[in-house]
């Protein structure tokens, strides 16, 4: 594999679509367990790849270098491999920052609440602090030193005025499913869920009924691929080029 995906599982994933769309190069989909990821790790046996959930924090101790946005966030999306150094890049950060300005959301001075705190939501963090939001709670299934519980949120957060989903429930193929009803938040103006399949979660779609924005991942998708591509090859993309193909891709999904 020259370029290509690796997470687990990774039968949502529309990430062949997009980058064969921004370059010339094929895009490999490779499913990795666990135990295996040491081994293809090691091997080096890539130019370049992303990198996806469960592993944007396990592939770090197999970097030699990290850039900036990936040591502030502690989480790896890209990699390149340079003459078998492995540089870690994040963009993600870029991806999530371009959703929330072209949809107009001024997160600062706002309380914002972020479901899951894995890879994905440690870029959605760092971008919220960025952009001046007065609060930014973690909510994640248990406890940690960095999040609290879905029960402690519901007592203490619902004042929250942007939610953004990092969590995988409500992706393909559990469709129905929701990690919050969106009524028990009545301050809430916008939500973003970094979901891209389906086009529209049930989350987002809840957001709508109830007069908020509601932004699904697909726009992050394609724009931290944009981003990606230009670490994979060292060269510059317009950034036109993130709603160009956008626009393709959304086109031809929403018409399967």
């Amino acid at each position: 594999m020259d370029y290509g995906l690796i997470g687990y599982p990774l039968g949502h994933s529309f990430s062949k679509e997009i980058h064969e769309s921004l370059t010339d190069y094929t895009y490999d989909i490779h499913e990795i367990e666990e135990k295996d990821l040491e081994a293809f790790m090691t091997g080096k046996e890539f130019k370049a790849i992303n990198v996806t959930i469960p592993y944007k924090q396990k592939v770090i101790p197999y970097l030699s270098e990290l850039d900036d946005n990936a040591k502030l966030i502690g989480a790896c999306n890209t990699i390149v491999n340079k003459d078998g150094k492995l540089i870690g890049h994040n963009t993600d950060f870029s991806g999530f920052e371009y959703m929330i300005e072209k949809h107009g959301c001024d997160v600062s001075g706002k309380k914002c609440v972020v479901l899951g705190d894995g890879g994905a939501s440690k870029a959605v963090v760092a971008v919220l602090r960025k952009h001046n939001a007065s609060e930014v709670i973690i909510v994640d299934i248990r406890k940690t030193e960095t999040s609290i519980t879905y029960e402690e949120c519901f007592e203490k957060h619902t004042d929250a005025e942007v939610i953004v989903n990092c969590s995988p429930v409500g992706m393909y193929p559990k469709v129905d499913n929701s990690p919050v009803d969106l009524t028990r938040f009545p301050k809430c103006t916008a939500v973003f869920d970094v979901i891209y399949n389906p086009l529209e979660t049930r989350l987002t779609a809840q957001a709508k009924e109830l007069g908020m924005v509601g932004v699904t991942g697909l726009e992050m998708l394609v724009a931290q691929a944009v981003y990606a591509v230009q670490f994979f090859l060292d060269t510059e993309i317009p950034k036109e080029k993130i709603d160009e193909v956008y626009k393709k891709i959304y086109a031809e999904k929403v018409n399967q």
